[in-house]
C-alpha cells in the first residue's frame, strides 16, 4: 500500500485503541498511568509522547475527554449552542478545522443505474484512525472509512455498492485527501460530498452537517433536526447507513445518558475520534486561532 507523509500515527492510533480498550475494561478502578503504559507495552515516558504528538495533549487530559461525565456535560452544553445557533438563522458553531463540506443527493434515476457510467476512483492511506479508504468520483467524495488492516477485499464493499460502475485505484491522490481531511490547518479545504441514500437518510445526513467541532447531540436532537422528532430510531439507523466517515460526522451523536453507542467502525474508535476532536478544539482555542462562526 503506498503510504502518505505521516507513516507513524497508524502506530500511534494502535496503541490508542489499545489503550481505549484498556480503560473501558477498568473503568470503575480508575487505572493509573502507569498500568495503561504497560497495558499497550509502553513506557509511560513513551505513552506520553505518544498521546502528545497524536493528541496535541497529554494522557491524563486526553483520559478525560473519554469519560461519561465529560460526555454528559459536553452533550448539555452542545444542546444549548445548537439552539442558539439554529435560532439566529446560522448553521451551527462551525466544523472542525473550518472545514468547508458542500454536498448534493444522487437522483433516483443515478441510484438505478447502480453506477453504471460512473468512474470511481479510490485508495487506502494512512489517517489518525488507522487505515484508510476514501472514494471519490469527479463530482465529489462517495465514500470514506476506516479499517485496522490493509487487504484486497476492502473494495468489495465499494464494487457492491456500485456494481456497474468503473472501479479506478491511486493510492496517491487518497493519500493527499486523507492529509487535507485530517490536516491541523486545512483552512483552505473544501470538500463536495455525492450522497447515495433513501430521502429520510440524505434529510439526516445533512442534518449532521449542521453539528459544530466536537458538539455532541443525543439521537432525539438528531430526529428533531431532521424534521422527524418521534423518529429517533430510524434517524440512529440512518446514522449506521452513512459511509462518509467524519465528514459527514456521525460519530458526535451519543445516548442522551452519556453513553457513546454503537459505531459502524468500532466504538473504540467512535471514542478516539471525540477525545481527538475535543483535543484538537482546545489546542486552537488556547493558541487563539479558533475563529468562531
Amino acid at each position: 500500500m503506498t503510504t502518505n507523509k505521516r507513516p507513524q500515527q497508524q502506530h500511534h492510533y494502535t496503541v490508542i485503541a489499545q489503550a481505549i480498550e484498556y480503560i473501558r475494561a477498568n473503568l470503575r478502578r480508575q487505572p493509573t498511568l502507569g498500568e495503561i503504559a504497560s497495558a499497550v507495552k509502553l513506557s509511560e515516558y513513551h505513552l506520553q509522547r505518544v498521546f502528545s504528538e497524536w493528541a496535541g495533549i497529554s494522557p491524563k487530559r486526553f483520559l478525560q475527554y473519554l469519560t461519561k461525565e465529560y460526555a454528559r456535560n459536553s452533550l448539555l452544553t452542545s444542546n444549548d449552542l445548537l439552539s442558539t445557533s439554529l435560532a439566529s438563522g446560522l448553521s451551527g458553531p462551525g466544523r472542525l478545522h473550518d472545514l468547508m463540506v458542500t454536498c448534493e443527493a444522487m437522483s433516483p434515476g443515478e441510484i438505478k443505474q447502480q453506477g453504471q457510467g460512473l468512474c470511481i476512483h479510490y485508495g487506502l492511506a494512512r489517517s489518525p484512525f488507522g487505515i484508510a479508504m476514501i472514494a471519490w468520483t469527479e463530482r465529489g467524495i462517495v465514500g470514506l472509512s476506516f479499517h485496522d488492516l490493509d487487504h484486497p477485499e476492502l473494495s468489495h464493499g465499494l464494487q457492491q455498492a456500485w456494481p456497474m460502475a468503473e472501479l479506478q485505484r491511486n493510492d496517491l491522490e487518497a493519500g493527499q485527501l486523507i492529509n487535507r481531511i485530517f490536516s491541523r490547518n486545512p483552512e483552505s479545504a473544501r470538500f463536495h460530498l455525492l450522497m447515495k441514500g433513501s430521502n429520510f437518510q440524505i434529510k439526516v445526513w445533512e442534518a449532521l452537517l449542521n453539528i459544530g467541532t466536537s458538539q455532541l447531540i443525543s439521537y432525539a436532537t438528531m430526529a428533531r433536526l431532521a424534521g422527524t422528532p418521534r423518529a429517533h430510531r430510524a434517524a440512529g439507523s440512518a446514522l449506521a447507513e452513512n459511509r462518509i466517515a467524519f465528514l459527514i460526522p456521525c460519530h458526535r451523536v451519543i445516548r442522551s445518558d452519556g453513553e457513546t453507542g454503537i459505531y459502524h467502525w468500532g466504538d473504540s474508535r467512535k471514542l478516539a475520534l471525540l477525545a481527538w476532536e475535543a483535543a484538537q478544539r482546545d489546542s486552537l482555542a488556547r493558541s487563539g486561532s479558533a475563529t468562531p462562526r
